[in-house]
């Protein structure tokens, strides 16, 4: 059975750093994408940040970039949203994704939520 299961997240204030983490289990696919979603209330999903297990090409929400950063421990199977210079505006709650793409299915972990009060 896949399972991702999030931490890290919490109360910041803005200017402040988060680092979520993402660890995964039960799965030996060979060609997927894992990464970062977010769901604010009122807002549409947008996807954070996510890197390919093949070319480890990684993107980000142009929001983002510059302030977030994606890596990985493939030893621990777990993968990290290092978040600095948070905003008010990156409140949300963060899903870990896994998209396989073979099948074209997803996975997602329970959520966290970030909160950056001002």
């Amino acid at each position: 059975e896949v399972q991702l299961v999030e931490s890290g997240g919490g109360l910041v204030q803005a200017g402040g750093s988060l680092r979520l983490s993402c660890a995964g289990s039960g799965f030996t696919f060979d060609d997927y994408a894992i990464g970062w979603f977010r769901l604010a209330p009122g807002k549409a999903e947008e996807v954070v940040s996510c890197t390919s297990s093949k070319d480890r090409d990684t993107s980000y929400l142009d929001s983002v970039k510059g302030r977030f950063t994606l890596s990985s421990d493939n030893a621990k199977n777990t993968v990290y949203l290092h978040m600095n210079n948070l905003k008010p505006e990156d409140t949300a709650v963060y899903y870990c994704n896994l998209h396989v793409l073979q099948t074209g299915y997803d996975y997602w972990g329970q959520g966290t939520q970030v909160t950056v009060s001002s």
